[in-house]
């Protein structure tokens, strides 16, 4: 994208974790930015925060992603006030993590309906707009995308799902002139999973990293397609 002032974006779970650090990220290149919560209290605490960046403008988007009907409604309530998506970021997801004679059917159900399902309805919701402006869709996955772990076979699951899922996207969508990508990183510094980022937390990606490479595609040029981007800490903390 050669010029980022007229351009728009919507952010899936752009409240806390990884989604913020992407909305202040666009914020800062004077995109405009949308981000949704099923919080609208959640999302218009950190719209406030967001716009004391001083760039952009932030909407705040009322959003049960697991729910086609909800991102419909709120994709509408965007193009009725900006007109135009440019950006989308599907980023909502959960964990649910458990042995496979411990998980709740609940558990399995909730994380693939937001993890996956929700990613669907996000792209499904936006897509005719995007291939307007030949825009870019990026969805967050995960190195759980391709790599199982014990005590993990809904959240697996939901991102080998996401990760083909995506794939398979960029293949339809490319001829439109719509990029596709995903990204998918291991161990963040965010609140997922109740975690409370720390200190100790110092040796994790940032949120800020994911929303820089975020800002790096956006800028590359249009000829080349990162379209599988696995992004994980340089340095571990070494097991004792």
């Amino acid at each position: 994208m050669e010029s980022f002032n007229s351009k728009v974006a919507l952010i899936t779970g752009g409240s806390k974790g990884i989604g913020y650090g992407i909305a202040e990220a666009l914020l800062k290149l004077n995109m405009k930015v949308a981000i949704t919560s099923r919080s609208i209290d959640a999302a218009e605490k950190a719209a406030k925060e967001l716009r004391e960046i001083g760039k952009g403008e932030v909407l705040c988007l009322e959003v049960d992603v697991r729910d086609f009907n909800s991102q419909q409604k709120a994709v509408q309530k965007l193009m009725d006030t900006w007109g135009q998506i440019d950006v989308l970021v599907a980023n909502a997801g959960v964990g649910h993590f458990a042995p496979i004679d411990e998980l709740s059917v609940e558990d399995w159900q909730q994380t693939i309906d937001t993890n996956l399902s929700g990613v669907f309805y996000s792209i499904k919701s936006t897509v005719e707009a995007l291939k307007k402006t030949e825009g870019y869709i990026i969805t967050i996955s995960s190195l759980a995308g391709t790599n199982f772990f014990e005590g993990a076979s809904a959240y697996n699951a939901s991102k080998f799902g996401v990760t083909g899922f995506t794939q398979a996207v960029m293949l339809d969508l490319r001829k439109y002139g719509v990029k596709v990508s995903t990204i998918m990183p291991g161990s963040v510094s965010t609140y997922f999973n109740d975690h409370q980022p720390s200190e100790k937390d110092a040796w994790k990606i940032q949120i800020e990293d994911i929303g820089e490479l975020v800002v790096d595609l956006l800028k590359m040029n249009p000829r080349t397609l990162p379209s599988k981007i696995e992004v994980r800490p340089s340095q571990p903390p070494q097991k004792k």
